[in-house]
């Protein structure tokens, strides 16, 4: 891969088109987001993400940035943390994603969330902001994950700590044997029966599999400059969390 382009699930594309490509990815499966959410890990991201946000330890009257929060999933969980005293920031790239989740969370009675249309590799916060900064299914659509992780950890304030919940890479051979056969035979079929779009859904399985595995992600964090990096995997690999602090 050179300088000027990079991967857009399996294809080589210039550097500048990714960001149009995925949001033309998101803008599609936005109306049907959470509903393929559900069929495709059959209700367990719910798990996930619940295990994410205490892994974070956020407390009362915390700040936190949601970021490439999407329809709000993690949003609604770190409110019912941070209480009437805390701050959340709903933000992603992709104005139909947060559009929906704007409507979503303004449904549900949800009052005091903050949103923002926002690049994760050039946060538009102020140094020292948050006290936690969390990109739930996210950094693998980024195009430039170094300088995403450089920029979380600018906003995010001394003794802080970033999350990042993502899929991941199984860790053993039975379990990564089934997930490629429902990765590319039934999931872009399922895209293409519930939300009439097979190639976005093959796109997400592709891109799972260009992302970093865990060690090399838990390093791309310490290199920008997170400490106490670790990583917990979830339904053997799948999905890991990784979490890592400002000191």
């Amino acid at each position: 891969m050179t300088q000027n382009t990079t991967h857009f699930g399996f294809k080589q594309v210039a550097t500048e088109d990714k960001v149009k490509l995925v949001r033309g990815v998101f803008d599609s499966v936005a109306g049907r987001y959470d509903i393929m959410n559900d069929l495709m890990s059959m209700g367990v991201h719910r798990i996930w993400k619940r295990i994410a946000v205490d892994l974070s330890q956020v407390r009362t009257g915390y700040s936190v940035l949601d970021l490439a929060g999407g329809t709000g999933d993690l949003t609604v969980l770190f409110s019912q943390k941070v209480g009437v005293s805390g701050q959340v920031v709903l933000a992603d790239i992709n104005a139909a994603m947060l559009c929906t989740g704007r409507d979503r969370l303004i449904d549900k009675g949800l009052a005091g969330i903050r949103y923002a249309q926002v690049n994760a590799e050039c946060l538009p916060f102020a140094d020292n902001t948050f006290d936690c900064v969390c990109i739930a299914f996210g950094l693998r659509n980024v195009t430039d994950k170094a300088a995403a992780l450089r920029s979380m950890y600018r906003v995010l304030k001394p003794g802080g700590c970033v999350i990042v919940l993502e899929f991941s890479h199984p860790i053993d051979p039975i379990t990564e044997k089934i997930y490629d056969f429902y990765s590319f035979k039934l999931l872009p079929q399922i895209g293409k029966f519930v939300a009439n779009d097979e190639d976005s859904y093959r796109y997400l399985a592709e891109s799972i599999r260009m992302h970093p595995k865990q060690e090399e992600l838990k390093a791309m964090m310490e290199e920008a400059g997170l400490e106490r990096c670790n990583f917990f995997n979830m339904t053997q690999g799948i999905v890991a969390v990784h979490r890592g602090y400002k000191i």
